[in-house]
Protein backbone atom coordinates (compact mmCIF):
# COMPACT_ATOMS: atom_id res chain seq x y z
CA UNK A 1 0.00 0.00 0.00
CA UNK A 2 1.75 3.60 -0.80
CA UNK A 3 1.94 5.99 1.81
CA UNK A 4 -0.12 9.00 2.27
CA UNK A 5 1.18 12.07 1.00
CA UNK A 6 0.29 15.30 2.76
CA UNK A 7 -0.02 18.70 1.09
CA UNK A 8 -1.10 21.93 2.45
CA UNK A 9 -2.87 24.52 0.58
CA UNK A 10 -2.99 27.95 0.59
CA UNK A 11 -6.73 28.42 0.70
CA UNK A 12 -6.87 32.39 1.25
CA UNK A 13 -4.23 33.38 -1.41
CA UNK A 14 -5.25 34.63 -4.57
CA UNK A 15 -7.84 36.22 -7.14
CA UNK A 16 -10.28 33.51 -6.56
CA UNK A 17 -9.93 32.16 -2.87
CA UNK A 18 -11.11 30.65 -1.18
CA UNK A 19 -14.18 29.05 -4.03
CA UNK A 20 -11.14 27.58 -6.85
CA UNK A 21 -9.00 26.74 -4.19
CA UNK A 22 -10.88 24.72 -2.27
CA UNK A 23 -12.81 22.86 -5.45
CA UNK A 24 -9.38 22.05 -6.98
CA UNK A 25 -8.59 20.46 -3.45
CA UNK A 26 -11.99 18.35 -3.54
CA UNK A 27 -11.08 17.93 -6.95
CA UNK A 28 -8.07 15.98 -6.07
CA UNK A 29 -8.87 13.73 -3.69
CA UNK A 30 -10.93 12.81 -5.15
CA UNK A 31 -9.32 11.35 -7.92
CA UNK A 32 -6.70 10.45 -5.74
CA UNK A 33 -7.34 8.64 -2.39
CA UNK A 34 -3.28 8.43 -1.31
CA UNK A 35 -3.21 11.93 -0.61
CA UNK A 36 -4.39 14.14 2.77
CA UNK A 37 -5.04 17.93 2.08
CA UNK A 38 -4.20 20.08 4.57
CA UNK A 39 -6.41 23.59 3.78
CA UNK A 40 -5.08 26.81 5.56
CA UNK A 41 -6.73 29.82 6.01
CA UNK A 42 -10.27 30.77 7.68
CA UNK A 43 -12.08 28.09 9.09
CA UNK A 44 -15.79 29.80 8.65
CA UNK A 45 -14.86 30.66 4.92
CA UNK A 46 -13.17 26.71 3.98
CA UNK A 47 -16.24 24.97 5.81
CA UNK A 48 -18.66 27.16 3.69
CA UNK A 49 -16.88 26.26 0.62
CA UNK A 50 -16.65 22.62 1.49
CA UNK A 51 -19.97 22.04 2.14
CA UNK A 52 -20.75 22.46 -1.71
CA UNK A 53 -19.01 19.04 -2.26
CA UNK A 54 -19.07 15.40 -1.57
CA UNK A 55 -15.66 13.50 -1.27
CA UNK A 56 -14.37 11.63 2.04
CA UNK A 57 -13.62 13.94 4.53
CA UNK A 58 -10.64 11.84 5.87
CA UNK A 59 -8.86 13.05 3.45
CA UNK A 60 -9.60 17.05 3.39
CA UNK A 61 -8.50 19.12 7.13
CA UNK A 62 -8.74 22.57 7.47
CA UNK A 63 -5.49 24.58 9.53
CA UNK A 64 -6.46 27.65 10.29
CA UNK A 65 -4.64 30.71 9.82
CA UNK A 66 -6.31 34.54 10.87
CA UNK A 67 -4.33 36.52 8.61
CA UNK A 68 -3.65 36.84 5.15
CA UNK A 69 -0.96 39.07 3.03
CA UNK A 70 -1.90 40.75 0.09
CA UNK A 71 0.17 41.11 -2.80
CA UNK A 72 1.00 45.24 -2.19
CA UNK A 73 2.17 44.66 0.98
CA UNK A 74 6.16 44.34 1.20
CA UNK A 75 6.73 40.75 1.50
CA UNK A 76 10.04 40.79 3.99
CA UNK A 77 7.79 42.87 6.58
CA UNK A 78 4.45 40.84 5.93
CA UNK A 79 6.42 37.21 6.73
CA UNK A 80 7.51 38.81 9.87
CA UNK A 81 4.91 40.54 11.12
CA UNK A 82 2.26 38.28 10.14
CA UNK A 83 2.90 34.75 11.84
CA UNK A 84 -0.68 33.80 11.61
CA UNK A 85 -0.71 34.17 7.29
CA UNK A 86 -1.86 31.39 5.77
CA UNK A 87 1.23 31.65 3.74
CA UNK A 88 3.60 31.37 7.47
CA UNK A 89 1.29 28.77 8.97
CA UNK A 90 1.08 26.73 5.61
CA UNK A 91 4.67 27.00 5.04
CA UNK A 92 5.55 26.00 8.33
CA UNK A 93 3.61 22.83 7.87
CA UNK A 94 6.33 21.92 5.65
CA UNK A 95 9.50 23.49 7.62
CA UNK A 96 7.74 20.87 10.57
CA UNK A 97 7.48 18.24 8.10
CA UNK A 98 3.71 17.84 9.02
CA UNK A 99 3.07 18.27 5.32
CA UNK A 100 6.14 17.49 2.42
CA UNK A 101 4.45 20.64 0.16
CA UNK A 102 2.95 23.70 0.41
CA UNK A 103 0.76 24.91 -2.63
CA UNK A 104 -0.05 28.81 -2.91
CA UNK A 105 -1.86 31.36 -5.64
CA UNK A 106 -1.14 34.15 -2.99
CA UNK A 107 1.34 36.78 -3.22
CA UNK A 108 4.50 35.65 -5.39
CA UNK A 109 6.98 38.34 -3.24
CA UNK A 110 5.88 36.92 -0.13
CA UNK A 111 6.01 33.28 -1.23
CA UNK A 112 9.64 34.10 -2.37
CA UNK A 113 10.91 34.91 0.45
CA UNK A 114 8.94 33.18 2.84
CA UNK A 115 9.95 29.58 1.39
CA UNK A 116 13.40 31.00 1.94
CA UNK A 117 12.99 32.26 5.49
CA UNK A 118 11.04 29.42 7.00
CA UNK A 119 11.75 26.23 4.84
CA UNK A 120 15.46 27.04 4.10
CA UNK A 121 17.21 26.15 1.08
CA UNK A 122 19.63 22.84 0.38
CA UNK A 123 22.85 23.18 1.97
CA UNK A 124 24.99 24.11 -1.24
CA UNK A 125 21.91 25.69 -3.12
CA UNK A 126 22.93 29.24 -3.95
CA UNK A 127 19.39 30.67 -5.02
CA UNK A 128 16.13 28.70 -5.78
CA UNK A 129 14.32 29.56 -8.71
CA UNK A 130 10.93 29.28 -9.99
CA UNK A 131 10.57 26.60 -12.74
CA UNK A 132 7.21 26.14 -14.38
CA UNK A 133 6.51 23.63 -17.20
CA UNK A 134 5.09 25.52 -20.08
CA UNK A 135 3.76 23.23 -23.43
CA UNK A 136 5.26 22.66 -26.44
CA UNK A 137 4.85 20.63 -29.55
CA UNK A 138 6.56 17.79 -28.30
CA UNK A 139 4.91 18.04 -25.00
CA UNK A 140 6.49 20.53 -22.11
CA UNK A 141 9.95 22.01 -21.36
CA UNK A 142 10.80 23.61 -17.96
CA UNK A 143 11.53 26.87 -17.99
CA UNK A 144 13.84 27.82 -15.00
CA UNK A 145 14.63 30.65 -13.64
CA UNK A 146 10.98 32.43 -14.32
CA UNK A 147 10.46 35.17 -11.23
CA UNK A 148 12.39 34.03 -8.64
CA UNK A 149 16.46 35.40 -9.27
CA UNK A 150 16.99 38.75 -11.37
CA UNK A 151 20.19 39.31 -11.09
CA UNK A 152 21.44 35.30 -11.28
CA UNK A 153 25.22 34.40 -11.07
CA UNK A 154 26.81 32.31 -13.71
CA UNK A 155 27.03 29.36 -10.64
CA UNK A 156 23.38 30.31 -10.10
CA UNK A 157 22.53 29.27 -13.60
CA UNK A 158 25.06 26.66 -13.83
CA UNK A 159 23.18 24.94 -10.65
CA UNK A 160 19.24 25.84 -12.01
CA UNK A 161 20.15 23.44 -15.09
CA UNK A 162 21.16 20.56 -12.69
CA UNK A 163 18.29 20.68 -10.69
CA UNK A 164 15.92 21.29 -13.82
CA UNK A 165 17.54 18.04 -15.34
CA UNK A 166 16.46 16.50 -12.31
CA UNK A 167 13.11 17.51 -12.06
CA UNK A 168 12.45 16.54 -16.28
CA UNK A 169 13.85 13.15 -15.69
CA UNK A 170 12.26 12.07 -12.73
CA UNK A 171 8.91 13.93 -12.65
CA UNK A 172 7.83 13.99 -16.15
CA UNK A 173 9.85 11.03 -17.31
CA UNK A 174 12.77 12.82 -20.42
CA UNK A 175 15.47 10.70 -20.03
CA UNK A 176 18.85 12.83 -20.83
CA UNK A 177 16.89 15.69 -21.34
CA UNK A 178 18.72 18.49 -23.55
CA UNK A 179 19.47 21.70 -21.76
CA UNK A 180 19.85 25.19 -23.64
CA UNK A 181 20.29 28.72 -22.56
CA UNK A 182 18.28 31.21 -23.63
CA UNK A 183 20.40 33.72 -25.82
CA UNK A 184 20.03 35.94 -29.17
CA UNK A 185 21.31 33.41 -31.18
CA UNK A 186 22.86 30.10 -31.38
CA UNK A 187 26.27 30.66 -31.61
CA UNK A 188 28.43 30.09 -28.73
CA UNK A 189 30.52 33.87 -29.34
CA UNK A 190 26.97 35.56 -29.03
CA UNK A 191 24.79 36.56 -25.98
CA UNK A 192 25.10 39.13 -22.76
CA UNK A 193 28.23 38.74 -20.01
CA UNK A 194 26.03 36.43 -18.00
CA UNK A 195 25.42 34.23 -21.02
CA UNK A 196 29.04 34.14 -22.33
CA UNK A 197 30.25 33.46 -19.15
CA UNK A 198 27.64 30.42 -18.26
CA UNK A 199 28.12 28.75 -21.38
CA UNK A 200 31.31 27.11 -20.94
CA UNK A 201 30.59 26.06 -17.26
CA UNK A 202 27.53 23.91 -18.91
CA UNK A 203 29.49 22.63 -21.28
CA UNK A 204 31.81 21.17 -18.83
CA UNK A 205 29.30 20.49 -16.41
CA UNK A 206 29.31 16.09 -16.59
CA UNK A 207 25.99 15.83 -14.72
CA UNK A 208 23.44 17.31 -18.04
CA UNK A 209 23.21 17.33 -21.28
CA UNK A 210 24.04 20.53 -22.62
CA UNK A 211 23.55 21.30 -26.18
CA UNK A 212 24.04 24.96 -26.54
CA UNK A 213 22.14 27.97 -27.00
CA UNK A 214 18.08 28.44 -27.70
CA UNK A 215 16.84 31.23 -29.11
CA UNK A 216 13.30 32.40 -27.52
CA UNK A 217 11.26 31.41 -31.09
CA UNK A 218 12.56 27.87 -30.50
CA UNK A 219 11.26 27.44 -27.39
CA UNK A 220 7.33 26.47 -28.27
CA UNK A 221 8.68 23.80 -30.65
CA UNK A 222 10.61 22.13 -27.79
CA UNK A 223 14.42 22.23 -29.01
CA UNK A 224 15.24 21.69 -25.24
CA UNK A 225 13.48 20.06 -22.61
CA UNK A 226 15.15 22.14 -19.56
CA UNK A 227 15.11 25.87 -20.72
CA UNK A 228 18.16 28.36 -18.64
CA UNK A 229 18.12 31.81 -18.05
CA UNK A 230 17.71 34.26 -15.24
CA UNK A 231 14.35 35.49 -13.95
CA UNK A 232 13.77 38.66 -15.50
CA UNK A 233 14.03 37.05 -19.06
CA UNK A 234 12.54 34.07 -17.85
CA UNK A 235 9.76 36.06 -16.75
CA UNK A 236 9.50 37.77 -20.19
CA UNK A 237 9.90 34.69 -21.91
CA UNK A 238 6.93 33.17 -19.29
CA UNK A 239 4.01 36.20 -19.90
CA UNK A 240 4.88 36.86 -23.82
CA UNK A 241 3.61 32.87 -23.83
CA UNK A 242 0.86 33.55 -21.80
CA UNK A 243 0.00 37.06 -23.80
CA UNK A 244 0.60 35.21 -27.53
CA UNK A 245 -1.76 31.89 -26.19
CA UNK A 246 -4.51 34.12 -25.67
CA UNK A 247 -4.07 36.70 -28.12
CA UNK A 248 -4.40 33.28 -30.98
CA UNK A 249 -7.35 31.63 -29.01
CA UNK A 250 -9.44 34.84 -29.42
CA UNK A 251 -8.38 35.35 -32.91
CA UNK A 252 -9.30 31.94 -33.65
CA UNK A 253 -12.60 31.63 -31.68
CA UNK A 254 -13.20 34.75 -33.50
CA UNK A 255 -12.36 33.40 -37.19
CA UNK A 256 -14.87 30.30 -36.18
CA UNK A 257 -17.44 32.05 -35.52
CA UNK A 258 -17.25 35.03 -38.30
CA UNK A 259 -19.37 33.78 -40.85
CA UNK A 260 -22.42 31.25 -41.24
CA UNK A 261 -20.22 28.84 -43.07
CA UNK A 262 -17.33 29.09 -40.39
CA UNK A 263 -19.71 27.83 -38.04
CA UNK A 264 -20.62 25.00 -39.26
CA UNK A 265 -17.19 24.08 -39.43
CA UNK A 266 -16.12 25.30 -35.90
CA UNK A 267 -18.91 22.54 -34.93
CA UNK A 268 -17.34 19.69 -37.32
CA UNK A 269 -13.45 20.62 -35.77
CA UNK A 270 -14.61 21.58 -32.27
CA UNK A 271 -13.85 18.21 -30.62
CA UNK A 272 -10.29 17.52 -31.65
CA UNK A 273 -9.55 21.77 -31.80
CA UNK A 274 -10.41 21.60 -28.42
CA UNK A 275 -8.23 18.12 -27.45
CA UNK A 276 -5.41 20.62 -29.31
CA UNK A 277 -5.98 23.66 -27.33
CA UNK A 278 -5.77 22.24 -23.87
CA UNK A 279 -2.68 20.47 -24.69
CA UNK A 280 -1.60 24.19 -24.83
CA UNK A 281 -3.18 25.40 -21.56
CA UNK A 282 -0.71 26.19 -18.89
CA UNK A 283 -3.23 25.30 -16.31
CA UNK A 284 -3.12 21.71 -17.57
CA UNK A 285 0.75 21.28 -16.12
CA UNK A 286 0.21 22.66 -12.20
CA UNK A 287 2.28 25.96 -10.98
CA UNK A 288 5.76 26.39 -10.59
CA UNK A 289 7.94 24.66 -7.92
CA UNK A 290 10.76 26.42 -6.20
CA UNK A 291 13.51 24.13 -6.39
CA UNK A 292 16.33 23.65 -4.32
CA UNK A 293 14.51 24.02 -0.71
CA UNK A 294 13.95 21.42 2.46
CA UNK A 295 10.32 21.01 0.73
CA UNK A 296 8.38 21.36 -1.96
CA UNK A 297 6.94 25.02 -2.42
CA UNK A 298 4.61 25.35 -6.02
CA UNK A 299 3.84 28.94 -7.05
CA UNK A 300 0.48 29.18 -9.02
CA UNK A 301 -0.81 31.77 -10.91
CA UNK A 302 -2.94 34.29 -9.07
CA UNK A 303 -5.70 33.92 -10.81
CA UNK A 304 -5.78 30.10 -10.65
CA UNK A 305 -8.96 28.37 -11.51
CA UNK A 306 -9.89 25.09 -9.67
CA UNK A 307 -8.11 23.23 -12.91
CA UNK A 308 -4.57 24.47 -12.30
CA UNK A 309 -5.21 23.80 -8.18
CA UNK A 310 -6.11 19.96 -8.77
CA UNK A 311 -2.78 19.92 -10.86
CA UNK A 312 -0.36 21.12 -8.89
CA UNK A 313 -1.95 18.95 -5.91
CA UNK A 314 -0.58 16.18 -8.38
CA UNK A 315 2.27 17.41 -9.45
CA UNK A 316 3.48 17.71 -6.01
CA UNK A 317 2.48 13.77 -5.24
CA UNK A 318 4.76 13.07 -8.40
CA UNK A 319 7.66 15.24 -6.81
CA UNK A 320 6.99 13.63 -3.73
CA UNK A 321 6.88 9.98 -4.96
CA UNK A 322 10.10 10.18 -7.49
CA UNK A 323 12.16 11.99 -4.12
CA UNK A 324 13.86 15.11 -5.67
CA UNK A 325 14.93 16.90 -2.53
CA UNK A 326 16.96 13.78 -1.93
CA UNK A 327 18.40 13.54 -5.58
CA UNK A 328 19.16 17.02 -5.39
CA UNK A 329 21.08 16.75 -2.41
CA UNK A 330 23.30 14.15 -4.06
CA UNK A 331 23.67 15.91 -7.36
CA UNK A 332 24.98 19.03 -5.60
CA UNK A 333 27.18 17.20 -3.11
CA UNK A 334 28.83 15.16 -6.30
Amino acid sequence: MNRQITIAIDAMGGDNAPSELVKGTVEAVNERDDIKCLLVGERTAIEKELSKYTYNKDLIEIREASENISCDEPPVMAIRRKKDSSIVVGLNLVKNQEAGSFISAGSTGAVLVGAQLIAGRIKGIERTPLAPLIPTLNGCSLLIDCGANVDSRPSHLVQYARMGSIYMENVIGVKNPKVAIVNIGTEEEKGNALVKETFPLLKNCSSINFVGSIESRQIPYGDADVIVCDAFVGNVILKMYEGVAGALLTKIKGALTSTPVSKIGAAMVKKPLKKTLKSFSMDEYGGAPMLGLNGLVIKTHGNSKSIEVKNSILQAVKFTEADIIEKIKRNILE
